[in-house]
């Protein structure tokens, strides 16, 4: 597959006719919220596909222009406010539109799998000196009349939510239709420290960690690497049918004679079940000792845990994150349910509580005063013994539209950090689940032996 670019260029905010298309009167600067701060300063990329027919280029690019100019945070560029507050500046310099064309038809290189080839269907992010875009977007149109979509944005201006969001509504202004939800840019009231601040959990090595020394940083990837520090790391896709996710429900219900009520031992989620699992089989793949400790570490949407609630149209992060633990040797020799009971105590754990006693924290100047930085590291590329799950689960991938129908196809790009897993729904639009997991090349196939049977003995 040869992709070649035919143009690049910015597009910009475009307000149309009644203010001789000048910016609203607004503020030239949001600063970055806490949950912004501590979140992944890095850039993300995911890939949709479209059959035919798709507007053209023309009509894609004047859509974009127009959501920019609801969602102007995508039009700007991070630095620092007037009061020395990281923040996103409203210069309305653009965000980044690639046109390409690939050499063959779609149909000769489906399905997509999630390897370095898929990274030439979206632009990368950040060009290293500073001035940068926040979000690029690549259209490429194949031989056969299909297109990939490809979109990358910076995660310090919004969670996975809030960028689905924003995707929605270029698709939404592409066909004349209405931005619903309509996007809430205030970043301050939601999240204001309490008066008096009430700290009530460690957030210290939790969300926040001192900055490491590179001794340090060497010292600790050496343990997690073991001897295979430059092995390659491999994503694999798992397909989790509805039957396969209803067996894992069953197993991880307490079994029957318990007391428990019926409605109760079938209460597991699909998301906790199909984590619990991916658990168990990837340290069991990784063939961890016995007595190590490993942990989950699990995206929380606050936006339902917080009163009131945080609208649906709100354009940043509002992401922490549980992380449940245990040892190796519980989690592959106890049934599924240990595994999901650990799970269920972790999320409990992240409730209105915990939000709030990490706002008031984080608000406290003691980040500061401590130099403490974000847990949450892009450039750590190895987890072992740990594993990441970030569920895609609830976001509107299919329903962008942007005139001639929805995806048919969506995945997020190569990303080759072990032990950062995806689970997302199936484009079977079924209820089936994908898992996208990197694992380094000596566990791959212990890994797709363990993954579809429900025991690890």
């Amino acid at each position: 597959m040869k992709i070649t670019v035919q143009s690049s260029k910015a597009v910009r905010p475009d307000y149309g006719s009644d203010d001789d298309g000048a910016a609203p009167s607004a503020a030239d600067a949001v600063p970055l919220s806490v949950f912004d701060k501590v979140n992944f300063d890095t850039y993300v990329s995911v890939i949709y596909v479209f059959r035919p027919p798709m507007p053209p280029n023309a009509a894609l690019e004047a859509g974009l222009a127009r959501a920019l100019a609801e969602y102007r945070e995508w039009a700007g560029r991070l630095g620092v406010d007037a009061d020395g507050n990281r923040a996103i500046l409203l210069t309305d310099e653009g965000a980044r539109l690639v046109q390409a064309t690939a050499d063959v038809t779609l149909h000769s290189v489906l399905p997509l799998r999630p390897t370095r080839e898929v990274t030439s269907l979206h632009p990368s992010g950040g060009d290293g000196d500073g001035a940068q875009e926040l979000m690029l977007v690549q259209v490429t149109r194949f031989a056969c009349g299909s297109v990939a979509v490809g979109l990358t944005a910076q995660h310090l201006v919004s969670d996975g939510r809030a960028t689905s969001n924003f995707f929605v509504a270029w698709s939404q202004a592409t066909r004349g239709a209405a931005v619903d939800p309509a996007p809430v840019h205030d970043r301050a009231s939601f999240f204001a420290p309490r008066d008096p601040p009430l700290v009530e959990f460690e957030h210290r090595g939790v969300e926040y960690k001192h900055k490491q020394t590179p001794a340090q940083h060497v010292t600790e990837r050496s343990v997690s690497d073991g001897d295979g520090e430059d092995d390659e790391v491999v994503v694999h896709k798992v397909h989790f049918s509805r039957e396969f996710i209803a067996k894992l429900k069953s197993e991880a219900s307490p079994p029957a004679g318990t007391g428990a009520p019926h409605h109760h031992r079938l209460s597991c989620s699909a998301l906790r079940c199909v984590v619990a699992h991916l658990w168990r089989c990837v340290t069991a793949a990784r063939g961890l000792p016995a007595g190590a400790a490993t942990s989950v570490r699990i995206a929380v949407d606050g936006r339902v845990r917080m009163t009131p609630r945080v609208p649906e149209g709100y354009t940043g992060n509002v992401v922490l994150w549980a992380r449940p633990t245990a040892m190796a040797r519980d989690l592959v020799t106890r049934p599924l349910r240990h595994a999901v009971e650990v799970i269920n105590r972790g999320l409990a754990r992240v409730d209105e509580d915990y939000f709030r006693s990490f706002v008031d924290f984080a608000s406290s100047g003691a980040v500061e005063e401590e130099g403490l930085v974000p847990t949450a590291d892009a450039a750590e590329t190895v987890l072992s013994p740990n594993i990441e799950v970030d569920s895609w689960l609830r976001m509107p991938f299919y329903e962008l539209d942007f005139g001639g129908g929805r995806p048919f196809f969506f995945m997020p790009s190569y990303l080759a950090v072990e032990g950062l897993l995806i689970v997302m729904p199936s484009y079977f639009g079924d209820g089936s689940i994908d898992a996208y997991v990197p694992l380094f090349s000596r566990h791959i196939n212990a890994f797709k032996n363990l993954c579809y049977s429900m025991s690890l003995n």
